[in-house]
């Protein structure tokens, strides 16, 4: 089949949104600091410029997908990329800290609303035959986003100031949304009304919110409350949709099936101890090693790098080792790499940050491709989406764990200091703690990655 003009834009779409998502979040870690001098914002409120956009990533992504379903996918993409583009413009326009927080929390909204929508599309759009070629670009769009993010954002930062990153990512939505408005035009096939119970959405939306501002408050016994609070909400959303005919969150896929389970938990194990390396690295390297946004954006883009080259390798590997033990090696290496950077002292080479970057790079190619291919073959071709969602979920809650303990140590450490402010030793001290943390995160997590099972072709060897 020759693709039209309107495949391509379909595409083009896709792989745009795919990037711009990651290369926001990599860029705006470079431009930290500077942001903090601007607004005089201390460490905690800080964190909260990533964790506002991933926070609303995590509450928008369940109900999304299945409001999508109902209402329709491309009107679901269409809004997502209008709330992005006017999100993206008020961020370069804030004038305090605070608005930057809440503004930035309207994009993560935004772009949960364009990360369920887009790859719908972009599947509906292609043939069944074409399907794994347009997926594998929008995910090279991923893995561009990440690896440019450092040092395109560091020089834009540098050359022209952090607003112009929001600036760039404004024109790019409104060429987006243009495109939207102009090749998909109407749902073409009618939504089926489908029963959705939203109220579960009652306890998950609050939960979050309380479970992740309580951490930002710790040591303070009314962070330790919240924090309480955020887990009970959480606990009832899990057992509500537990008893729920229409859930937005199925979760008998967990309790019924081990290995989608298992890989789910291992990912957003993964994901919530590795995160915040770029987050930590970036205040590290600017703030300890004196490097301008531009040189710490180019030594942090290593890991990312090794992770586009190497995930192409460990795919074709997984259909040759079993994923549990390709993953599990891939998980340890990440657990390795993580204690190395808990040793990071302020007379470390800048040559060893590069080798541990690349060190984890590696490990979380081989645990990464591997591990998502294991989600998608554990369960039936109609729960494809619902599988795709759940690991989106994953991913973006693993995020928001992991900078939710950088900003534990912050809180624990800083007081209400800013990064700047604070003794260098007393930024290391935080640093190496929060990354031994994470190592000891991501080594319980090869657990669940060994014992998840065996993959989907192997499923007649099981005992």
């Amino acid at each position: 089949m020759a693709w039209s003009r309107k495949h391509y834009s379909i595409l083009t779409m896709a792989a745009v949104t795919a990037f711009m998502g990651t290369f926001l979040i990599s860029s705006v870690n470079i431009a930290l600091p500077v942001i903090e001098t601007e607004f005089g914002l201390d460490a905690v409120r800080l964190s909260w410029l990533i964790t506002a956009f991933l926070l609303a990533s995590a509450i928008f992504l369940l109900p999304a997908g299945r409001i999508g379903d109902s209402q329709g996918i491309r009107r679901l993409f269409k809004i997502g990329v209008v709330v992005f583009t006017v999100s993206s413009l008020l961020c370069a326009v804030a004038l305090s800290g605070n608005m930057l927080i809440a503004f930035r929390f309207l994009q993560g909204a935004g772009a949960a609303l364009i990360n369920t929508a887009g790859p719908a599309i972009l599947v509906s759009a292609f043939p069944p035959t074409h399907r794994g070629r347009v997926l594998g670009i929008t995910i090279s769009a991923v893995y561009l986003g990440l690896a440019t993010g450092p040092l395109l954002g560091g020089l834009i930062t540098q050359v022209m100031g952090w607003r112009a990153i929001f600036y760039i990512s404004t024109a790019i939505g409104l060429v987006t949304m243009l495109l939207a408005f102009m090749v998909l035009g109407k749902d073409l096939d009618k939504p089926s009304p489908k029963a959705i119970h939203l109220k579960g959405l009652l306890f998950y939306m609050p939960g979050l919110v309380l479970l992740v501002y309580g951490t930002s408050h710790i040591p303070d016994w009314s962070g330790w409350l919240l924090l309480l609070l955020g887990i009970g909400l959480l606990t009832g959303f899990w057992i509500h949709e537990q008893h729920n005919r229409a859930p937005v969150f199925d979760t008998r896929l967990f309790s019924r099936n081990r290995l989608f389970a298992y890989s789910n938990l291992a990912a957003l194990i993964n994901y919530s101890a590795t995160f915040a390396i770029v987050f930590f690295l970036s205040l590290y390297l600017q703030k300890i090693q004196a490097l301008s946004p531009r040189e710490a954006g180019t030594i942090l883009i290593a890991q990312p790098l090794t992770m586009a080259v190497f995930s192409p390798l460990a795919g074709r590997l997984a259909d040759k080792i079993q994923v549990r033990i390709l993953a599990s090696i891939g998980m340890g290496m990440c657990a390795i790499g993580l204690l190395a950077f808990s040793l990071t002292g302020t007379q470390t080479p800048i040559w060893a940050i590069v080798a541990v970057l690349i060190w984890v790079g590696l490990g979380f190619a081989f645990f990464s491709s591997p591990n998502m291919s294991t989600i998608m073959g554990s369960v039936d071709k109609t729960q494809y989406g619902l599988a795709s969602g759940t690991s989106a979920t994953m991913r973006v809650l693993g995020q928001m764990v992991s900078i939710t303990i950088a900003t534990i140590f912050f809180a624990l450490f800083f007081e209400d200091h800013s990064v700047m402010e604070v003794s260098d030793e007393t930024f290391i001290r935080a640093m190496s703690l929060g990354f031994l943390t994470f190592s000891l995160i991501c080594a319980a997590g090869v657990y669940f990655s060994f014992y998840r099972g065996k993959v989907a072709f192997d499923r007649e060897e099981e005992t």
